[in-house]
């Protein structure tokens, strides 16, 4: 009998289920036979990137024949400096995405834990289980709680114990946008062992206006045990080129370093993001059209009788009060993607992008008719 080379394959791997993307766009187009549909799902900043940084990707495309700087020399001088840090605390990765994973390979084993909240990022659990680690999901905050469906961090606590080496937190939360607070997550923080490390993730954080939201990467210092991840993707607008970081202590950074393939961040990726620190000007139409975006959906969202959970992110979560995939599948007919989330245990929600204030109007419009008896 010929053995199926599946198996080969180690457990955590052979039963992961794949990460699923927002549908793109040229998919619904030719399945639909639609033109001219907008996507919504996968939080990317309307505007794309900057000028700035559309300059230097086309400067640094002459280049491409060479392989890239394998230690982002440059870039990494620009984000030291902008967050107050050594360079030996940074590494680069393919998108935060792969910082994640490498975090998880360096410190998981099948002899280890890892703890995250039960609704948060998908590729947490991809990457515990990949490691062959255990996994420890805390519970949610329930419906009815300021922060629904969010990071219920003494029920994170209560999981912690001599085998927990890592420990996720999204701020905000994707997909339900949730945060915690500075102080609640100071102290969560504070009294985690030493030998489990905590992983901030600070996808969204530019966004934030909420005023008692942290910024983790400031209690680099004090707390040696602590990660924070960030990336080039949301509102930098660097979706495609695949660029984020980590900040940490030198040494945890030393052993990340040590399972990141070289050459993980590519000539075009690292001179656009150089570009586009600087590019304040776009960063702030970014953010301030974001903040008039959420205000415009959750207006209307509620003439609408929509439940939708508070987000500081660039995105928000609905509640269809129906299972979500006909309301998704009636706004694909009328060309808007927006995200389903089922995989994430939620079948009656759905997470929107805030776009432009046209993009807005258009899915609010699509929602209102989906929604329809």
């Amino acid at each position: 009998m010929t053995i199926d080379p599946a198996k080969l394959a180690p457990e955590g791997v052979r039963t992961l289920a794949p990460y699923i993307p927002g549908k793109p766009l040229e998919e619904l187009e030719r399945e639909y036979g639609i033109r001219d549909s907008i996507k919504l799902a996968s939080n990317e900043n309307p505007f794309g990137p900057g000028q700035r940084a559309l300059e230097a990707i086309a400067r640094a495309a002459r280049e491409i024949g060479l392989y890239p700087d394998g230690s982002g020399y440059k870039l990494k001088q620009a984000l030291a400096k902008k967050h107050g840090c050594n360079t030996h605390c940074i590494t680069l990765g393919n998108g935060s995405n792969d910082v994640l994973v490498l975090i998880a390979e360096a410190f998981l084993s099948p002899q280890s834990e890892a703890v995250y909240s039960q609704y948060t990022f998908a590729v947490y659990p991809i990457a515990v289980q990949a490691t062959g680690a255990t996994a420890r999901i805390a519970p949610a905050n329930p419906a009815g709680h300021a922060m629904p469906l969010g990071h219920d961090l003494a029920a994170m606590a209560k999981l912690v114990n001599e085998r927990t080496r890592l420990v996720f937190v999204a701020n905000p939360n994707n997909p339900t946008g949730t945060w915690v607070s500075g102080d609640a997550l100071r102290s969560f923080i504070a009294g985690v062992p030493e030998q489990t490390l905590v992983v901030v993730d600070e996808a969204y954080i530019e966004y934030v206006s909420t005023s008692d939201f942290p910024d983790a990467s400031r209690w680099l210092a004090e707390f040696s045990n602590l990660i924070v991840t960030r990336t080039f993707s949301k509102v930098y607008g660097l979706a495609g080129l695949r660029v984020g970081y980590a900040l940490s202590h030198p040494s945890v950074a030393d052993m990340i370093n040590r399972v990141r393939q070289p050459f993980n961040v590519n000539t075009i990726a690292l001179a656009a993001a150089l570009a586009a620190l600087d590019d304040a000007e776009h960063l702030k139409r970014s953010v301030e059209t974001n903040r008039a975006g959420m205000a415009q959906l959750q207006a209307g969202f509620d003439a609408l009788g929509v439940r939708h959970l508070p987000s500081a992110g660039n995105f928000v979560m609905i509640d269809c009060g129906r299972p979500a995939p006909a309301v998704y599948e009636a706004m694909l007919r009328q060309g808007v993607i927006v995200r389903p989330v089922g995989n994430y245990g939620l079948p009656n929600h759905l997470r929107i992008t805030i776009g432009t204030r046209e993009q807005n109007e258009r899915m609010l419009a699509a929602l209102k008719k989906a929604l329809l008896p």
